[in-house]
């Protein structure tokens, strides 16, 4: 019997997304041994700093693209949205699942959303982007940082350490945790982290059988979407150090994208969008960038080397 590896992150919602794309592989490959390989990242151990301070969301990656170089693994599953613009060594993505939701969720056991919070409410996330848009919806708000598993993150909302919570609504549902959601933070007025609710597969550039049993995962429309946001996100050197929101919408063959750069300190942002054909993702997704540089995006970014 033919056997795939899939390298994963033991964290309960890495270990959901593994076994989901398990499960999507032995549905496409009938008698396919898909076994999962769990492992523990940086990214994971290193919790009383936040992912900026510490190298970033490619920590989640690193020991899984090794075990992939070390033939201990075939393949790995990642949120897409923690996997950098430009995959390092021999890499590729040949599957991105159908996207869940895409949106963010505002999640508190007393306040149904984020109006309703009262002056200075304690709000608990590491995210920049997360940061910036809750500055500028709610200048009064004390943020505090919020690192660990969905599941940790929870537990620390029910101590009364904060009065909400922000997190990816995908995470929540895939989790069972749905009802926890009070309110979703969507478009017009919020936007998500480039790529937020798609699964991506990684795999060695090299492997054929592997990038094979893979791309009949692909999901097209999901695909061009996150290759928009994603190429705006790169021409922008946007990473988990940058407040950077993405969502792109497919209607027919167009494609609609919306972007912001903002600021973590004191909620300024600028917002641009553009609309075209859904064969030009990535020009579109560049497009957007140079709007977003054009209206001051270059103030809230790092300074290039």
């Amino acid at each position: 019997m033919a056997t795939i590896r899939i390298a994963t992150r033991k964290s309960p919602l890495a270990l959901w997304q593994s076994e989901h794309a398990a499960d999507l592989l032995r549905a496409a490959h009938p008698g396919l041994d898909v076994v999962l390989v769990p492992m523990t990242t940086r990214g994971d151990e290193v919790l009383d700093r936040s992912l900026a301070a510490i190298g970033g969301k490619g920590l989640f990656l690193k020991e899984l693209e090794l075990a992939m170089l070390r033939g201990d693994a075939d393949c790995a599953v990642h949120s897409l949205k923690d996997v950098p613009m430009d995959l390092e060594g021999p890499f590729a993505l040949p599957a991105i699942l159908a996207r869940a939701d895409h949106a963010d969720a505002f999640v508190s056991n007393r306040f149904d959303d984020l109006d309703a919070l009262p002056q200075f409410a304690r709000v608990g996330t590491s995210s920049l982007r997360r940061q910036a848009q809750l500055r500028a919806r709610r200048p009064d708000l004390r943020l505090a940082d919020l690192r660990g598993n969905v599941n940790t993150r929870l537990a620390k909302l029910d101590a009364g350490d904060y009065d909400a919570i922000v997190l990816a609504c995908a995470g929540l549902q895939r989790l069972g945790f749905g009802e926890r959601i009070r309110a979703r933070l969507d478009v017009p007025d919020w936007l998500p982290a480039p790529a937020q609710g798609a699964i991506a597969i990684e795999c060695r550039d090299d492997d054929a059988r592997t990038l094979a049993l893979c791309a009949a995962l692909d999901d097209a429309p999901t695909r061009t979407c996150v290759e928009a946001e994603r190429a705006m996100n790169r021409a922008l050197h946007g990473s988990c150090h940058v407040p950077v929101a993405a969502l792109a919408r497919l209607d027919g063959t167009r494609l609609q994208l919306q972007g912001l750069v903002g600021s973590a300190d004191d909620g300024r942002a600028v917002r641009a969008e553009e609309t075209g054909d859904a064969m030009q993702a990535e020009a579109i997704g560049m497009a957007v960038a140079r709007r977003l540089l054009d209206a001051g995006a270059a103030e809230f970014l790092p300074p290039r080397e």
